[in-house]
């Protein structure tokens, strides 16, 4: 696929891997819309790239604002062609620790946004990119590209709402590929580990040079430049199908 003549979207786009993967898709001549909470962040993100790209204040898990979100991607002269899917939330917590059971409160909110939130990105989404007309003599249409996480397969300790979001996330993946071929659209999907994003912030030098020496090679945290150079291969790529790409250097989590 050519990113230069299409639309595209990126939830959480504002910041992080989303941030990243916006700008990316800037350089590449796209039209993006950046999707997300945080009106500072997408603001100023608006205002650097200049004309690329447009915020549109969205909560994932509203399907009439990210109906929204959608005719914005989809009234600027270009097909959508690209949804990008980075938007989560993550907490801690036990199943039961010496505080009691985990809150049902927390674990349902984190699978409503990273997981029903993807899904319902996804069905509207492709609604969208079913009705352009194709690009290629294969009759494709464009790509979704979900964020999954190492934790849908290695969940660590106090992890278990967040890696039963994930893990959801990953098996979806096929399932959304094959539902979506007949439309000419691809489904694939990251699953990253360690990587130097907003989550890492408060976390002091020592304790991030612990983590980037505990990943195989390169041993460091990743960048969301390296996640947003992946996206784009598997938007470009009109092969790349049904996957999910662990993007962790080797990394296979300890319980804890």
């Amino acid at each position: 696929m050519d990113l230069s003549g299409v639309s595209a979207i990126v939830t959480g786009g504002a910041s992080g891997l989303g941030a990243a993967t916006t700008r990316a898709l800037a350089e590449k001549g796209a039209l993006i819309t950046i999707v997300d909470l945080n009106e500072d962040k997408g603001n100023a993100l608006v205002a650097e790239l200049g004309g690329s790209a447009t915020f549109v204040k969205t909560d994932i898990t509203n399907s009439d604002q990210v109906a929204a979100a959608i005719e914005d991607a989809t009234s600027k002269d270009r097909p959508l062609r690209v949804l990008i899917n980075c938007a989560g939330i993550g907490a801690a917590g036990r199943v039961l620790s010496k505080k009691g059971t985990h809150s049902l409160e927390m674990f349902q909110k984190i699978i409503d946004v990273n997981l029903v939130g993807t899904f319902n990105m996804l069905r509207l989404g492709a609604e969208a990119m079913a009705a352009t007309e194709a690009y290629n003599e294969d009759g494709a249409r464009g790509v979704i590209i979900s964020t999954a996480s190492v934790a849908g397969f290695e969940g660590q300790i106090g992890q278990i709402a967040y890696a039963t979001s994930k893990a959801g996330v990953h098996g979806m993946t096929i399932c959304a590929a094959r539902d979506l071929s007949t439309s000419g659209i691809r489904v694939n999907c990251i699953a990253p580990g360690i990587i130097d994003t907003e989550m890492l912030a408060g976390v002091d030098e020592a304790f991030r040079k612990t983590l980037g020496e505990g990943v195989p090679f390169p041993s460091r945290i990743g960048k969301p430049q390296e996640y947003a150079d992946v996206a784009l291969f598997l938007a470009q790529n009109d092969y790349m199908n049904g996957e999910t790409v662990r993007f962790d250097a080797a990394l296979r989590m300890a319980p804890r």
